[in-house]
């Protein structure tokens, strides 16, 4: 990535990272607006959820909100160098196919992000920082389907 986008990232995840349970409940809720199917694949203790508020109320989903949010606060502080971060992400990658997640659905992921970020944002979330997240988050799922192709 070239300047100024390492900037935008980290100028617009800072209003974001202030408040990181409240923004990735937004950014779930919206997953599993736009892809029903992912619910059952969030399972505790055996437990299915009857409804994504149900799956979003959970003590243990509410701690994976904040792993992912941990996540993508080190993509953010390595925009710069997201090859340090590349086996970690594989390796995320690998536990995600083996949970059953498709790559496909990290377009809806995707876009999920980019809801939440305007939805935080507001009119601050230009074209420009739309632009610089998009293209941090295709490198940060390039670096996760390499967890897909290898063992």
């Amino acid at each position: 990535m070239e300047r100024p986008e390492p900037e935008l990232i980290r100028q617009s995840w800072r209003a974001v990272s202030r408040s990181p349970l409240e923004h990735g409940t937004v950014l779930f809720a919206r997953l599993f607006a736009l892809e029903p199917d992912l619910l059952p694949l969030f399972q505790y203790n055996c437990r299915q959820f009857s409804s994504p508020e149900d799956c979003l109320s959970s003590p243990e989903f509410l701690d994976h909100i904040r792993k992912v949010m941990l996540v993508i606060d080190a993509a953010v502080t390595n925009v710069e160098d997201l090859s340090s971060l590349e086996e970690y992400l594989a390796s995320l990658g690998r536990k995600h196919r083996a949970v059953g997640v498709k790559l496909s659905s990290f377009s809806t992921v995707g876009e999920s992000l980019l809801y939440m970020l305007e939805k935080c944002l507001g009119p601050a979330f230009t074209p420009a920082t739309r632009a610089a997240w998009s293209q941090l988050y295709r490198a940060v799922v390039q670096a996760m389907s390499r967890g897909w192709n290898s063992e």
